[in-house]
């Protein structure tokens, strides 16, 4: 069972979440407090997956002081934009999983999930909000770092090579196609692809697939 820690504004907020991860049967929500700024309160719980919702404003804030405290071994966060500069902060501070506040519940419960399993997650939504163009790094002076893709991504990428849908793919793994979709957000952003194909080719360029 993984324990998952809520924080978010409002008694109301904190209770919604609550019952959107208390919907799942491998999942066991812990309902916190309205501010990240009570460490002692966060330190003090027993969890796995720290679920964060934040206002974009609040989220920068508690994204800046994140580097100088101990990272959670998982953090989901919860925005009202999952614009470039906080979405790629978030990931730069140690976020496994930023997701758009219109989330489903079944997506903010397989996010969950992929970020305790140690997956980076991205909404799909917001991958091209995520993508820095040439240009935007150029004028940011920021280099995203992008890390190798995991045993399963490389799996999902060889299947998508194939022509397989998102259904069989989940079918084929055992998973989610919510999963699934997180795990091909995640491969374009580690490519920096904006499509299937591109993805597929970068791929094989990279040595990745033997096509």
């Amino acid at each position: 069972m993984t324990t998952v820690l809520i924080v978010a504004p409002t008694a109301i907020a904190r209770g919604k979440l609550a019952a959107v991860v208390g919907a799942s049967k491998t999942l066991s929500p812990v309902v916190g407090a309205a501010d990240l700024s009570l460490p002692e309160h966060v330190e003090a719980a027993q969890y796995d997956v720290l679920l964060v919702d934040l206002g974009s404003e609040r989220a920068a804030a508690w994204l800046r002081n994140l580097g100088a405290e101990p990272v959670p071994p998982a953090i989901v966060l919860l925005t009202e934009e999952a614009r470039r500069p906080l979405g790629a902060e978030a990931l730069r501070a140690g976020v496994r999983a930023v997701l758009p506040r219109h989330a489903s519940g079944e997506e903010i419960i397989a996010a969950i999930e992929a970020a305790a399993a140690g997956l980076i997650v991205i909404h799909p939504d917001t991958v091209g909000a995520l993508q820095p163009g040439p240009s935007a790094s150029t004028r940011a002076g920021v280099v995203i770092a992008r890390q190798p893709l995991t045993p399963r991504e490389i799996e999902v990428l060889g299947m998508i090579a194939e022509g397989l849908g998102n259904k069989i793919i989940a079918a084929r793994l055992g998973i989610s196609e919510h999963t699934v979709k997180f795990h091909i957000a995640s491969i374009f952003v580690k490519l920096n692809a904006r499509s299937r194909t591109e993805a597929v080719t970068i791929g094989v360029r990279q040595g990745l697939l033997m096509i």
